[in-house]
């Protein structure tokens, strides 16, 4: 499966346990859980988590009957798996976020958690998360937000030559992006969603502040403060609550097989250790409780 647009892989990594475990970020989950508490929905059939890495944030889905969690790398999701336990109600997929293998209309909801800023073609991937979305479904965005108070302080004192301000994506690292809110949400509405509601999170990520104060207490005040993400968003953090414009029913699902797509010419899928596409004959592999999507056998 060729695709030039290139894709962070964190393949081989122990990014949950480097990265939150030990990383002082202990405030920052906090705060995105408030964020996903106050948007997720109440209840729901499938759901769909794009970039699930380990399953930090998936019992945050408990009200869902199925969650399908979905990422380039195996290795987490093999975290995941351990994390989450082989319950029914988990469905682990290793694909790529440009080539998703989902019949159009699936879910009932989805969410894309601290992944968007890996992306080099953010609209590409929303129009396919879009794809595999009922009308009327909803869907969750976090992208990280150039127009930061910091990235501001530093602009105007001449500590970087980038502009907060500018609608363009700014690449500070390889494949690590900032994103301007404004720009996020026109290419939301470019593919099909509907803004819902928004949320400004880690207001308080600053080091002196994350060493005299307990999370729990800056979490609070973060939850607090995220609401006025609807009219101004100054945060490293932006959660958005997204709307699939239209209705429709929810697609009748019996299992997985019933929303499995070949990822290349989105094609019904037949067999079970392998699975075989009926449109361009591709084959993919089912091993140790993992649909991997992401090259054909």
């Amino acid at each position: 499966m060729i695709d030039s647009r290139p894709v962070c892989n964190y393949e081989g990594s122990n990014y949950q346990a480097d990265f939150w475990g030990k990383g002082g970020r202990e405030y920052e989950d906090r705060a995105e859980q408030i964020a996903l508490r106050a948007f997720l929905p109440k209840a729901g059939g499938w759901f769909l988590e794009v970039g699930a890495g380990a399953g930090r944030q998936t019992p945050l889905l408990e009200a869902f009957e199925h969650v399908v969690l979905v990422d380039y790398s195996r290795t987490q999701l093999q975290q995941a798996r351990a994390r989450l336990g082989s319950d029914a109600r988990y469905t682990f997929v290793a694909a790529n976020v440009y080539h998703l293998p989902f019949a159009p209309g699936a879910f009932d909801g989805g969410m894309m958690v601290r992944v968007m800023h890996h992306l080099v073609d953010g609209p590409g991937a929303l129009r396919e998360v879009h794809a595999a979305l009922r009308p009327g479904g909803s869907f969750i965005l976090e992208f990280a937000n150039k127009q930061n108070w910091k990235a501001i302080a530093r602009y105007l004192l001449g500590l970087q030559r980038w502009s907060p301000f500018s609608p363009e994506p700014v690449e500070f690292a390889n494949l690590n992006f900032d994103f301007h809110p404004r720009t996020v949400r026109c290419w939301l509405t470019e593919a099909g969603f509907g803004i819902v509601a928004q949320r400004t999170v880690s207001h308080y990520r600053l080091g002196l502040l994350k060493r005299i104060f307990p999370p729990a207490l800056l979490a609070a005040l973060d939850g607090w403060a995220q609401p006025t993400g609807n009219w101004m968003q100054f945060t490293p953090s932006v959660f958005v609550k997204c709307a699939v414009a239209g209705q429709g029913e929810p697609m009748p699902i019996a299992s997985v097989a019933d929303i499995l797509r070949c990822p290349v010419c989105k094609g019904q899928l037949q067999g079970e250790a392998e699975l075989g596409c009926v449109g361009c004959g591709r084959r993919w592999a089912f091993q140790d409780g993992l649909y991997d999507f992401k090259e054909p056998l």
